[in-house]
């Protein structure tokens, strides 16, 4: 592996996990707002997507290069971009926050936990990302760690546990179509999460008037769907579209399992939630298991150091 695919994989990884910590501290932003402020779950989603959808569209259109690009897509570039809209947005999304509202956000993430084993077994035959041994020993650490951190009596429902395992079906689809999708050079990211969002954000501002009526949002409220909006949805799926295009199915559905350990941590930050001695082994077996995921040549530092030696 080269210096430079090295160095622009590593920069891939760190912009995922930044993302991640973004995703992470929506959590905490997402209970306030279903307990505090009473907004209903389905509602929630599509208001949060639907201002992340009209900034990104504000965007694209301002910039000549993107608004031609984004004018000009044929047909089977809008089909599969609104195929990731419906299964990232408008499934995944909207299960996890039904998920959320009806038990333990912890409960929520053990099951979403099975993501990298599921896109590691189904990779190799629907987008030719075959997993090696390694990726593979660590994603079966990740769930391990996923199940050790969250033993106990998790206060799953029968309606959260539905919405939980649709997500996870949802999330399996969307992160191998996401990456088919951005591996390709002739889409821009912000183009790919501008249409592919509104796409969902339609669908899911659609279902939620159909089930739960118009809204009612104080001003805290939008306050928190503004932030979600812009920082945690507009400029994350954005640069999580970018990462994509040098990270695998299973190392970006890896990295995305480090909200395990960001939402743990926050938790006991914001929600006065301590971790444990099993919470903690939970977290250890989750990071082995993340770095062992990554394909980049574990020799590039000592390879960095040669050459700027040379």
């Amino acid at each position: 592996m080269s210096i430079d695919r090295v160095a622009t994989s590593t920069r891939a990884v760190w912009t995922a996990l930044f993302v991640t910590f973004l995703w992470s501290s929506s959590w905490v932003l997402i209970r306030w707002g279903l307990d505090e402020e009473a907004l209903e779950p389905i509602t929630f989603a599509a208001l949060r997507y639907a201002a992340a959808a009209i900034v990104l569209l504000a965007w694209v259109v301002g910039q000549p290069r993107l608004r031609t690009e984004f004018s000009t897509l044929n047909r089977s570039s809008i089909a599969q971009l609104a195929g990731l809209g419906i299964v990232l947005y408008a499934l995944t999304q909207g299960a996890q926050f039904v998920a959320i509202d009806n038990q333990p956000a912890a409960t929520t993430s053990l099951v979403l936990s099975w993501t990298p084993l599921l896109v590691a077994f189904v990779g190799g035959w629907s987008i030719s990302e075959r997993s090696t041994a390694r990726q593979l020993v660590g994603a079966g650490l990740v769930v391990a760690g996923a199940w050790f951190y969250f033993a106990g009596d998790l206060g799953s429902t029968a309606v959260g546990m539905t919405a939980a395992v649709v997500g996870l079906g949802a999330n399996v689809v969307g992160a191998l179509l996401g990456r088919a999708v951005n591996r390709r050079a002739d889409l821009a990211p912000v183009v790919v999460t501008t249409l592919s969002m509104a796409v969902g954000a339609g669908m899911l501002v659609a279902v939620g008037i159909a089930l739960e009526g118009p809204p009612t949002v104080s001003l805290r409220a939008w306050l928190i769907i503004a932030w979600l909006a812009v920082v945690n949805t507009a400029l994350a799926f954005t640069l999580w579209n970018l990462s994509l295009r040098r990270l695998s199915a299973l190392e970006s559905a890896a990295i995305n399992n480090t909200m395990l350990i960001q939402i743990a941590v926050l938790a006991w930050i914001f929600l006065d939630e301590p971790l444990g001695l099993s919470e903690a082994a939970g977290i250890i077996l989750v990071s082995v298991g993340i770095l062992l995921t990554q394909s980049i040549n574990p020799t590039w530092p000592r390879r960095l150091l040669d050459r700027a030696r040379s």
